[in-house]
């Protein structure tokens, strides 16, 4: 089987709206992007306006304390909300992340199961866009959500 490269051109993004580029993924069209492969964490649900990534925390993403790394909450709510972003996005336009904040609301260990990290977008404008992110388990318990504002740009 050929090996995909990690990401795609400018100009492959310049022809597709978000929406369909992240259900390409989620096909196997387009690659996985490197982040979800490292980390361990995949694209799971994708529609209009509305991302689910999914992972299982292992020791991998242990800090130092014993616990999953705060910064593993972050990269799972940081890529649902963007990417709940991206689900709005017209061909020819793509994004980057201004700011996020997330709150951690319970300890994560190996122990936790699959995580659902869910996005959802609640404004996209010609040149900023939020949305909100919500970290649960399979129980629907919550271990951190947050929001963020992403600048809109042209490709």
């Amino acid at each position: 089987m050929p090996q995909t490269p990690a990401y795609i051109s400018v100009e492959t993004l310049r022809d597709l709206d978000g929406l369909d580029f992240l259900r390409g993924i989620m096909a196997g069209q387009y690659p996985v992007p490197p982040i979800a492969t490292l980390l361990g964490f995949e694209l799971s649900e994708v529609e209009d306006g509305r991302v689910v990534f999914s992972g299982i925390p292992t020791l991998a993403h242990y800090n130092p304390l014993g616990s999953v790394h705060g910064g593993y909450f972050a990269t799972l709510l940081d890529s649902c909300m963007a990417c709940a972003v991206q689900s709005k996005l017209k061909a020819g336009y793509g994004y980057t992340t201004l700011e996020f904040k997330i709150n951690l609301v319970r300890a994560m260990t190996e122990k936790t199961g699959r995580i659902y990290a869910e996005g959802r977008s609640l404004h996209t404008g010609r040149q900023v866009a939020t949305s909100e992110g919500i970290l649960r388990d399979e129980a629907g318990r919550i271990y951190a959500h947050g929001t963020t504002t992403c600048l809109v740009f042209s490709v």
